[in-house]
C-alpha cells in the first residue's frame, strides 16, 4: 500500500467522526438553494457531497484537488451516492484556480487553506461573485486522552502536534488569525465560529476504528520530542495492542473542535 493509499484509507475510516460536525457547519451556513460552489482542496470528496446535498438538486459543486488519486476516490464516492450530476471534480491548485472571475456563488475550503493565507484567500475571492462568501474551516483542537492532560499537552507541543504551523513561523500567519487576513483580502462581514464534535463510550465498531485511525494520524514520529517517560506512557495509552489502550476505558470521552471563518465578497 502506498502512502497515498494509506492516507486515503484513514480519511475514509475517520469520516464518521467529522461528518456530523460538517453537516452542522453546512446547515449553519444556509447556502442558497440552487447555488453553485467550489470545494477548494476537496480531498476524497466527502464534503463536496454534503455541500451538494445542501444546495439541492438545482445546485452544483465543483471540487478541486492536486491529487489525482484523491479525485479518483472522490468520483467513486459521489457516483456511489448517486450525485454525479451535481458534483464535478478536476485536478487544480488552490493557488492558481482555472476559473474565470465571478464564477461561483461561494467557495468552501476545509483543512486545506490557512497558512501563508493572503494570496490563497485573494485567489478564492477572485472566483466568487459579488455578494458571495469565502468559507474556510479547519480542525482546531482536541482532547483525546482524558485524564492525561500533561501528556496530551506535550504531544500537542511536538512538531506533529502543531503542524502545519512550524516553529519560527510568524504568529500572524497562524490559522486562528484568519479574520485579519480576510480583511486584508478585501472581504467584509467577516465572522468566526467554533463547532465541537465528541464521542463517548460505549464506542461502536465504526467509531472505535475511526478513533484508532485518528490517534495514529494525530501524533506522528513524536518519540524524539518526548521524554522517555512520556514516550512509554504514549505507547501504553495510544497503541491498540496495549492492555491500557485508552479506547478500552469504559468511561472514555473525547472531543474535538473545528473553526469556521466566513467573509463576504463585495467588490
Amino acid at each position: 500500500m502506498t502512502n497515498t493509499d494509506s492516507y486515503m484509507r484513514k480519511l475514509v475510516v475517520t469520516n464518521p467522526l467529522g461528518e456530523p460536525t460538517y453537516r452542522l457547519v453546512i446547515h449553519t451556513l444556509r447556502l442558497p438553494q440552487g447555488s453553485r460552489g467550489l470545494d477548494a482542496g476537496c480531498g476524497i470528496g466527502y464534503q463536496a457531497l454534503l455541500l451538494a446535498e445542501a444546495v439541492g438538486p438545482a445546485g452544483h459543486v465543483t471540487g478541486i484537488d492536486r491529487s489525482p488519486e484523491f479525485l479518483a476516490k472522490a468520483g467513486e464516492i459521489v457516483n456511489k451516492a448517486g450525485m454525479a450530476e451535481q458534483v464535478f471534480f478536476q485536478e487544480a491548485d488552490v493557488n492558481n484556480l482555472p476559473f474565470e472571475d465571478n464564477t461561483f456563488d461561494w467557495v468552501w475550503s476545509a483543512n486545506c487553506v490557512g497558512y501563508e493565507p493572503l494570496p490563497q484567500i485573494k485567489e478564492l475571492a477572485r472566483v466568487v461573485k459579488p455578494g458571495g462568501s469565502v468559507i474556510i474551516l479547519a480542525w482546531s483542537s482536541q482532547q483525546l486522552l482524558p485524564g492525561h492532560p500533561l501528556l496530551e499537552a506535550r504531544l500537542n507541543a511536538t512538531s506533529s502536534g502543531f503542524a502545519p504551523f512550524v516553529e519560527g513561523m510568524r504568529p500572524e500567519l497562524h490559522f486562528s488569525r484568519m479574520p485579519g487576513w480576510f480583511r486584508k483580502a478585501g472581504l467584509e462581514q467577516t465572522s468566526a465560529q467554533t463547532f465541537a464534535g465528541s464521542v463517548h463510550a460505549p464506542l461502536s465498531d465504526e467509531i472505535r476504528n475511526a478513533m484508532m485511525a485518528l490517534l495514529e494520524m494525530r501524533w506522528v514520529d513524536v518519540q524524539a520530542e518526548l521524554s522517555h517517560k512520556d514516550w512509554i506512557q504514549f505507547q501504553r495509552l495510544c497503541l491498540p495492542d496495549s492492555p491500557d489502550f485508552i479506547l478500552n476505558n469504559p468511561d472514555y470521552y473525547a472531543f474535538f473542535t473545528y473553526s469556521l471563518f466566513r467573509g463576504r465578497v463585495t467588490r
